[in-house]
């Protein structure tokens, strides 16, 4: 069975370093969060992450989960591992405080939720989604349904979903069917089938709280004509206590290439006369409200790909290090090593450490602009942190979790063949990677978004914020070029950044002209621009890592991090140029083929 080792070194140091989490224990509402609380959080999320989510990842995916007669039975160790993770408090780490959460930071918490992610994927995503609905009630239903359900949902006692999609619907929410027809006690009854609900239907909390999105009778067409209801399992009675159960079933869970530890049920909705729903906020608005949480939702998708990436490397490495083959290249003893001693397993190795690395102070680094944005007292700072965020979500979104297939495809080759045996255990994060990319909006869609609302419709003005963020960019080029440690990283990291401008660039000019031109690059240019900001964070860690050593730290971390900014810039920040080329000279290729025949 693989181990999983909490990288809380790496993780502090991004924290502290890149992140400036200084600053932000210092923004309103966060002032508790020192250093002293930060480190006991930390280590306490590393145990339970080692000890009791990593354990029974293995066994999640191997068991799965069971549905009879419409009752979901979760795989062995589940159940009381989701009892005492409420017990102990942690599902409420980032709640507000008013409802009994701890109001912790969106950075300190990502770094949390990083660790329980790479220990049992399967099982983070139903505290995920549970803060997902928290999120859409605390900003949008009435004072009466957040005091029924959000106490008992921060505590984690109750368990929430989304219910967004439908068999003829796919990401086209304007084809949503679902019906909500009003009755005369306030109330409404729910029909229609939702599919691909995550969680939706489990034996580890006692009620489960289902957002629903659904139609009014004299709605309008298409995603105006959409509103957001609380559907519950059991129904809650005026004392707060548990009463009737509610007309909603689990038709089905699917059978899944991946996370098979968690539920992803078909919920059939008013087979009998209507399951009683709640409405939130005003009639046609639901999606707008949904929508509310998607920048969390999606900077959480793309964690998910950080800390498969973590994990599969940790697996290669434990592989790398006890696997004998072979003498290395241009050894003379005849003696055959451990992989690890072999160029191309270095090279493999350090290309999914390097990466990771990047990955994950790229996104703490966004989770903490989110910070500034929803708390800074500064006007103007929380302004330009929130356009930051904006942009920003698709780029870690997608990027992350495209890295993370290929990251854990890598961490399989190291492997060898016994790799795509699935005793080793190196083919399940693969597995659960490859649905990180389609939901919560696949890359197109991640693409589509960044190219359109985040930089040619960007609110404040066409491509302001890649522009001021490039700006930053070509701040630290200069700064790096001055030391001669570094001089290397600053010029291959200024090449990248002129390309991340020049596409960005081509795209203000041709999305209104052409945006099937725009479009066809849409996937390229998020790449591209994760590499570059990615690049970006690693060349930061470098110069203070570099600031370090020259101060007279013998830090062996140091020394590693060092390395795998000079790998990252060498090896992963010239593949910019290929994205580039495709974007302003590939869009022809990519139209050229009439239907007819592919």
């Amino acid at each position: 069975m693989s181990t999983y080792i909490p990288p809380i070194r790496d993780m502090r140091f991004v924290l502290n370093e890149l992140a400036g989490f200084q600053s932000i224990a210092q923004l309103p509402g966060y002032e508790e969060s020192t250093p002293d609380l930060v480190e006991a959080i930390m280590d306490e999320a590393g145990k339970f992450a080692a000890e009791v989510l990593a354990p029974l990842n293995m066994q999640g995916d191997l068991q799965g989960c069971q549905c009879k007669d419409g009752v979901v039975t979760t795989a062995d160790g589940f159940r009381d591992a989701y009892q005492l993770f409420v017990e102990t408090g942690w599902n409420a780490l980032p709640c507000d405080v008013a409802y009994g959460g701890q109001g912790q930071p969106t950075v300190l918490t990502a770094a949390v939720h990083e660790m329980w992610k790479s220990a049992n994927l399967a099982f983070m995503l139903c505290p995920m989604l549970t803060l997902g609905a928290i999120e859409a009630l605390r900003h949008h239903a009435s004072e009466e349904i957040k005091n029924i359900y959000l106490p008992n949902m921060v505590e984690g006692k109750w368990t929430g979903t989304m219910n967004l999609t439908e068999p003829q619907a796919g990401s086209d929410l304007s084809q949503i069917r679902s019906k909500a027809v009003p009755q005369a006690d306030g109330t409404y009854l729910i029909t229609g089938t939702k599919i691909f609900i995550t969680w939706g239907e489990h034996d580890m909390a006692e009620n489960i709280v289902h957002l629903v999105l659904a139609r009014l009778p004299d709605a309008p067409a298409g995603v105006k004509g959409i509103s957001l209801f609380v559907v519950p399992k059991f129904l809650v009675n005026s004392d707060g206590s548990l009463g009737a159960r509610n007309d909603l079933i689990c038709a089905s869970i699917e059978h899944k290439m991946g996370i098979h530890g968690s539920a992803t049920a078909v919920m059939a909705y008013g087979e009998k006369v209507g399951a009683t729903g709640y409405l939130v906020g005003e009639a046609n608005k639901g999606l707008g409200y949904m929508f509310t949480m998607m920048n969390h939702a999606r900077l959480n998708v793309g964690l998910e790909g950080v800390a498969l990436a973590e994990r599969a490397y940790q697996h290669a490495l434990a592989y790398a290090r006890e696997r004998v083959q072979s003498v290395p290249a241009g050894d003379k003893s005849g003696v055959a090593k451990t992989i690890i001693h072999h160029a191309d397993v270095r090279r493999m190795l350090m290309d999914m450490k390097s990466r990771t690395e990047a990955m994950r102070a790229l996104l703490y680094w966004t989770a903490a602009q989110m910070d500034h944005a929803n708390n800074n007292p500064d006007a103007a700072i929380r302004q330009s942190a929130q356009a930051t965020v904006d942009f920003m979500i698709p780029v870690v979104k997608g990027w992350c979790t495209e890295s993370s297939i290929e990251i854990a495809s890598i961490g399989i080759q190291i492997h060898g063949g016994v790799g795509f045996i699935e005793e080793t255990g190196a083919s399940q994060y693969l597995r659960d990677a490859r649905i990180t990319t389609i939901y919560e909006g696949t890359t197109g869609i991640q693409g589509n978004d960044l190219i359109g609302r985040k930089l040619a419709k960007e609110k404040i003005g066409a491509g302001a914020t890649a522009k001021a963020l490039q700006q930053q960019i070509r701040v630290c080029v200069e700064e790096l070029s001055k030391d001669k440690n570094l001089s290397i990283i600053a010029q291959q990291l200024g090449v990248a950044l002129s390309d991340m401008e020049t596409a960005t660039e081509w795209m203000l000019e041709n999305y209104d002209s052409n945006p099937q031109a725009a479009h066809a690059g849409a996937v390229s240019y998020l790449l591209l621009t994760g590499i570059v900001t990615g690049g970006w964070q690693m060349a930061r860690a470098a110069q203070i890592a570099q600031r370090q050593i020259d101060a007279g730290s013998q830090d062996t971390f140091l020394q590693a991090k060092l390395a795998t900014a000079r790998y990252f810039a060498a090896h992963q920040l010239p593949k910019t140029m290929g994205y580039c080329s495709a974007i302003t000279e590939g869009s022809d290729a990519v139209l050229s083929l009439d239907e007819s025949l592919f």
